[in-house]
């Protein structure tokens, strides 16, 4: 099993960095490797990706969301098993510390030597900056979903 975990300080209130980190469709403006993203229901999302040139579809379950805390999902089915949690930790009246962690099973010789080499890391951080600049650009989210999905 293989671990990352990163955090950013973001110059937005929490409540902004929640909600824009709640518009899952938004992902593919920040995150390199995700093509599309699709909520098919509350907790239920559809994730395309291209990893090292090959596409991959796959689904993931939100099995926790509180509201400017966090937001808990595993991967329901797909090549690679993962699960992971964004916590969101007020900083002050306009800063937030997001940290990132995800827990996932490498697949394959590719994903084993990547995780190895922090491949998986730089990628985790890299995505943390252009999530970044992209709600300090904007100052506001583009939309937010406040539901509340209590852990099983």
């Amino acid at each position: 099993m293989s671990q990352v975990i990163e955090n950013i300080d973001v110059n937005v209130p929490v409540t902004t960095a929640y909600n824009q980190w709640t518009q899952f469709e938004s992902y593919p403006q920040f995150m390199s490797e995700v093509d599309a993203i699709r909520q098919l229901d509350d907790t239920h999302v559809r994730w395309t990706v291209t990893i090292a040139g090959a596409e991959r579809t796959f689904d993931t379950e939100i099995t926790e969301q509180h509201p400017d805390e966090r937001v808990a999902w595993k991967s329901i089915d797909g090549e690679v098993q993962h699960a992971g949690v964004v916590t969101f930790h007020r900083l002050d009246d306009t800063s937030t510390r997001v940290t990132v962690q995800i827990d996932w099973e490498p697949s394959g010789a590719l994903e084993t030597v990547g995780a190895l080499f922090g491949v998986d890391d730089h990628a985790v951080k890299k995505d943390l900056g252009n999530f970044k600049k992209l709600v300090e650009a904007h100052g506001a989210a583009d939309g937010a979903w406040r539901g509340d999905v209590a852990r099983p």
